[in-house]
């Protein structure tokens, strides 16, 4: 089953290292990982995708919580959250298909970033549902590379993870 994690980190070098292998070395996969910044400069959130166990995530949760530079890990997997992934499609876009692909654009509410001769890049945001979907569309046109950037979540309503680093 995959689990939708969401960790507050203090901002250092070699974070993200031992967090992925810290999960790989108990031979969980990775299934998507994202990590930016938050309102305070120190500190960093990464949102997690884990394939793992029901009876595992705890355990999972418990080992990332005691690593130094995790300040906290929130499981969003039962709690009502926005997940979202952005992904950029170059296709194949000879002249005479431009305006099959702009209507599949448009269908999809994606926009178009680059345009020349021979290709285009689409961006879309979205659930990764929507996101393979239209791969799946302009696989017919030609799909020549694909970049996802990974899940991010944010859970719903007023509460938020608090955070103080001295």
């Amino acid at each position: 089953m995959l689990h939708t994690l969401a960790l507050l980190v203090v901002n250092r070098p070699t974070v993200l290292s031992h967090i992925s292998s810290l999960i790989s070395r108990r031979a969980y996969n990775i299934e998507s990982i994202a990590a930016g910044p938050t309102e305070d400069a120190k500190v960093t959130r990464i949102t997690l995708v884990v394939e793992c166990e029901e009876d595992e995530i705890d355990q999972v949760i418990k080992q990332l919580s005691k690593l130094v530079d995790v300040i906290h890990v929130s499981n969003l997997t039962a709690t009502p959250s926005i997940i979202r992934e952005l992904a950029m499609i170059k296709v194949k876009a000879l002249p005479e298909r431009r305006t099959d692909i702009v209507d599949i654009v448009n269908i999809f509410r994606a926009k178009i970033v680059d345009v020349n001769r021979e290709t285009m890049v689409i961006e879309l945001t979205g659930e990764s549902d929507k996101i393979d979907a239209l791969c799946e569309v302009l696989q017919e046109h030609g799909i020549i590379e694909i970049v996802r950037t990974g899940k991010i979540s944010l859970s719903r309503g007023p509460e938020a993870v608090k955070h103080h680093i001295e």
